[in-house]
């Protein structure tokens, strides 16, 4: 019974209110709001502030969210290794990618290994934005650049070369940069990362790091739609080399400015640090970092 009723409440947060959740297990909103007093009333403090618009956690509701997802997970798992057996691998894995990386490397990846586990189903949000796992109920994320919140446990990959290229089209009417600092009489598009924008570009000149700000017509939160932009011809962009190596193959896209060697980012696999990982979890994290490991592009 106690577990329904975390499993009640965890609904509950992630579809933000009582009468949402009750929709979705086909129980009355009076029903729903019982079993929360139960739980509240089981565990002597508030877990919700409910006004008539929204929800939000309390900080001891916080606290048993997140125990309750560790707990779940735990009991999963047990009933799976009972049901299916040690060596079986079954219920749902949810993370989080940037969207190019997402679209070229980890869709692979997760393809074939739900081609070798039949039991287990994958939900992959591919994402350039900020991503908080613990709300989101996700397990796992695979980002680029330093991590900023030390709850997370990370799972270190390697590096990932990040290249400044542009289509030939654009390079002909605007002409090639040779130094980083051409870059101010050149169009660049950049990427948003929530509030942050990137509009420092770093490379290596002299084996000394060198930095330059850029200037941006074209700015936004979406991987694709900068290399999209590039494609077109409407300027610069820094990206990964694995979001752009097969335009740059297919002479869509031509690498600029390779000699100064634009700074390298860390590329990882995060993880809530307070919960227990079911098997299946990682099992694919242990794939996707092999995989991305063992790639000549990092």
């Amino acid at each position: 019974m106690m577990l329904n009723h975390l499993e009640l409440f965890l609904l509950i947060i992630e579809k933000g209110g009582l009468s949402a959740a009750g929709r979705e297990l086909g129980l009355s909103p009076a029903s729903v709001s019982e079993r929360l007093a139960a739980l509240e009333s089981h565990y002597g403090v508030a877990l919700l502030t409910r006004t008539t618009r929204s929800i939000s956690l309390t900080d001891e509701g916080r606290t048993l969210a997140e125990g309750a997802r560790r707990l779940l997970a735990e009991a999963e798992e047990l009933d799976s290794r009972v049901r299916l057996g040690a060596q079986s691998l079954s219920g749902p894995v949810r993370l989080s990618a940037p969207v190019d990386l997402g679209q070229a490397r980890i869709v692979p990846i997760v393809d074939r290994f739900l081609d070798q586990h039949r039991e287990v189903s994958v939900e992959l949000n591919l994402t350039d934005g900020f991503v908080d796992l613990v709300s989101q109920g996700l397990d796992f994320a695979v980002r680029y650049g330093t991590l900023a919140d030390s709850s997370l446990k990370v799972k270190p990959i390697g590096e990932n070369r990040r290249v400044v290229c542009a289509a030939p089209g654009y390079l002909e009417r605007m002409g090639v940069p040779l130094h980083p600092d051409e870059l101010h009489g050149h169009d660049c598009i950049v990427m948003r990362f929530g509030i942050n924008s990137d509009h420092q570009w770093s490379f290596l000149v002299d084996g000394k790091p060198y930095s330059v700000a850029v200037r941006s017509r074209r700015m936004a939160n979406h991987g694709e739609l900068v290399r999209r932009w590039a494609l077109q011809g409407h300027g610069l962009c820094l990206k990964s080399v694995w979001d752009v190596q097969a335009d740059l193959d297919g002479g869509r896209l031509i690498e600029v400015l390779a000699p100064y060697s634009a700074a390298r980012t860390a590329l990882q696999i995060v993880y809530p640090g307070t919960r227990s990982q079911p098997r299946r979890v990682r099992a694919l994290i242990e794939a996707i970092a092999t995989e991305l490991a063992t790639d000549d592009r990092t």
